[in-house]
């Protein structure tokens, strides 16, 4: 693989989630570069960083026409808040970002309405999951440009997400994962898999990089790559158990028949590939979802759900454990009614006793 010169006074590492950071230090300035490295802007800040300008708000936007939507995508992409996302929040970002500015790229900030949004919106109406990301991005791009004083109203907080009901990657079942197992028994790299993610709701791109490394006092200590959230949960028994017989001669629980880490796509495809081998229709992040379901059904709280899955927010584990009240609550009207039957049973047969004496 070809050496990758670094810029003078710039230094590279990865921090505990995994993600590689740029570090510039040089006399009294000590900071992180925030764009995308080796990108216009990044390279705009370095620039800027050399000249003894440590703001990262102002690097890129020189590039631009003043008060324009594409300088404010390049002052959020130099911005702090910019810093702060992972890696494949970040591709998506780029995504919604470039499709943003090449098409109003030149139109004042001001210029963008709430009726400009909802045709930007309707211009996406064959794709309604995307539309809602987008929708979703662009209000808190907005959000952000008001607080700075770049934009005096956010116009997407007007529009509307396309109304649907979608519940995602399906969720395994409980028989489905016994016939995984069944499969890939205990020290198989199926197995393990299945048991680093079902004992710890990582997503794939946690499990793939998880390791030796991470593993303190029985716990697994990490940082959630999708959003920096810091995970630390006890080892469970099905994990302690793969990890067990699981030779941890590498940085990563989980490689390639050629020794190497996964990519996230790769162990996606490799893991679903087994599923089909074995004859269940779930994937990986059906396990997240189980694992939630089934601490959910535990009568776990919405705080410790957020402590196992990484989430920032209640939104999700609400609704895990909203789900888990339905079953729970029917289960119970269920007992009382097989009561209330039975009592009714009792009282029959009680008067049917008496006619017959």
């Amino acid at each position: 693989m070809k050496q990758i010169r670094l810029p003078r006074y710039v230094s590279m590492f990865r921090d505990r989630g995994g993600i590689v950071r740029y570090r510039f230090r040089r006399g009294v300035i000590d900071t992180y570069l925030h764009a995308p490295a080796f990108s216009p802007e990044w390279e705009a800040e370095y620039r800027g960083l050399l000249a003894g300008n440590p703001r990262p708000e102002n690097i890129g936007a020189d590039r631009h026409k003043p008060g324009t939507i594409a300088e404010l995508a390049a002052r959020y992409r130099a911005s702090e808040r910019w810093g702060m996302k992972g890696d494949a929040t970040r591709r998506a970002w780029h995504s919604s970002l470039g499709k943003l500015t090449a098409n109003v790229g030149g139109w004042p900030v001001g210029a963008m309405t709430a009726d400009n949004a909802g045709k930007i919106m309707a211009a996406m109406i064959d794709r309604p999951f995307a539309a809602d990301n987008f929708r979703k991005r662009m209000k808190a791009l907005w959000a952000w440009a008001v607080l700075q004083e770049l934009a005096k109203a956010n116009p997407w907080q007007a529009t509307k997400p396309y109304a649907r009901e979608s519940k995602g990657h399906r969720t395994w079942t409980e028989a489905e994962v016994a016939t995984f197992v069944a499969r890939y028994p205990l020290g198989s790299k199926e197995h393990l898999a299945l048991a680093l993610m079902l004992a710890t709701f990582a997503r794939r791109s946690d499990a793939v990089r998880l390791g030796p490394q991470h593993v303190r006092y029985g716990r697994l200590q990490f940082r959630a790559r999708k959003n920096g959230e810091d995970v630390d949960i006890p080892i469970i028994g099905e994990l302690s158990a793969a990890l067990a017989v699981h030779d941890s001669g590498s940085l990563c629980f989980m490689l390639t028949e050629f020794g190497k880490p996964f990519s996230d796509a790769g162990f996606g495809n490799w893991f679903a590939d087994r599923c089909k081998a074995a004859g269940v229709p779930g994937r990986a992040h059906g396990l997240r979802k189980l694992a939630a379901v089934r601490m959910a059904y535990a009568d776990a709280t919405v705080y410790q759900l957020m402590a196992w899955g990484g989430w920032k927010t209640e939104r999700e584990p609400l609704r895990y454990i909203r789900e888990a009240s339905k079953a729970k609550f029917a289960d119970e009207g269920a007992a009382k009614l097989s009561r209330y039957r039975a009592l009714l049973d009792k009282i029959e047969a009680k008067a049917l006793k008496g006619k017959h004496k």
